[in-house]
Formats: C-alpha cells, structure tokens, sequence
C-alpha cells in the first residue's frame, strides 16, 4: 500500500493528497500518517509546497468527514458495519462524542480510528453544520500540518518518522495548536485596542 500512496502523491500531487485523505477517513484502513508523512517529503523534492500539502490533506479530510457525518444522519449502525467499520469502533466514536460533546469533534481528530468515525455520533446527533465544520477543519488542519512537517523535517527517513509517530505528541500538539489559533484574534483584537 506504502507504495501505491507515493506513486499517487507523486503523479498527482495535491489532487492525490486531497483524493487519498478524503478516502482515509470513509476508509481508514488508508493510514494517514503515511499519506501525510509522505507528502512532507514530497515539499522537499517535488514542486509541492508544504501549504499545498496541508491545504489539500485538509479539504480531502473535511470531504471524508461530511461524508461520514451524512452517512451518521441516515443510517442505523449495522448498515454501517457493512461499509467495514467496526461496530465497537463506531461505540468508540459514540462514547467520546456523548461524554465531550462538540468538543470531541475537535479534539478527536488526534484520535487513532476515532479521528474519522468521530463524525458519525455527530451526524446522528444532528449536530448543526455551522459547528461540525469549524471544529473539522481546526482539528484536521492540526494534525495534518502536524504530520505533514513532521515528514519534510524527517526527509529521505519520513517512513520512519510515521512508524515512530507517537498519538499522544500529536494530541498535545493539537491542544498547543487550538490553543494558538483561538488566542491568536484576541491577542490581536487586545493590540489593536492598546494602540487606539
């Protein structure tokens, strides 16, 4: 499989990435740390850009989440199983959305196998639109320009990068990196006002 993802990233660069991980989370037997590790490699010996790369994986994530979030919306959870997802995966997913609420939408994004599936309690719960995606794209972003840096810092070693990716880094990063992108307007919106 490892090396069907390269070929594909390298033939179709950003469509590739957006194609492979809007596959990921419908299928996530397609490990994203190898997509996105991979792409990092990629900015470093390609014409691609790592802003590509995260653009991309993004939307190819967000893709895969709305489909599983409308899939959440209309089918019961043994239609679901048929699909190939697990059906103690898919109580998992459930779980975390019950106890966390909006918030595991986000924060599930670093979550092996949940990370996807964390869209169907979502959609079955009819969470509103107007929050599922902002809380999709902050969470994907994070872990996608997590990865993705990590394999263009790893270079010519990305597949071991991947095979060495710790969750837990990734969970911390992602905290760090909401963290950041939440506080960043304030700290603006506080500057500006000082300046007045």
């Amino acid at each position: 499989m490892e090396e069907w993802i390269i070929q594909s990233i390298g033939e179709w660069g950003m469509i590739g990435i957006f194609l492979l991980m809007a596959a990921e989370n419908v299928f996530p037997p397609i490990p994203s740390e190898i997509v996105l590790t991979c792409a990092g490699f990629l900015t470093t010996c390609s014409k691609l850009t790592k802003p590509q790369a995260i653009i991309s994986a993004t939307l190819g994530s967000l893709l895969g989440a709305v489909i599983l979030y409308g899939l959440g919306r209309i089918l019961p959870v043994e239609k679901l199983q048929k699909f190939g997802f697990k059906r103690e995966e898919i109580e998992s997913a459930t779980a975390w959305f019950n106890k966390k609420g909006k918030i595991a939408v986000l924060l599930c994004r670093c979550v092996p196998v949940v990370r996807s599936l964390i869209s169907v309690p979502a959609g079955a719960a009819r969470m509103p639109m107007s929050s599922f995606l902002p809380l999709t794209v902050l969470g994907t972003l994070a872990w996608d320009a997590v990865l993705i840096l990590v394999g263009a810092a790893a270079g010519a070693s990305w597949k071991a990068a991947a095979g060495k990716f710790h969750y837990d880094s990734a969970f911390l990063l992602l905290i760090a990196f909401s963290l950041l992108v939440t506080g960043l307007p304030f700290y603006y919106l506080h500057k500006k006002r000082k300046k007045q």
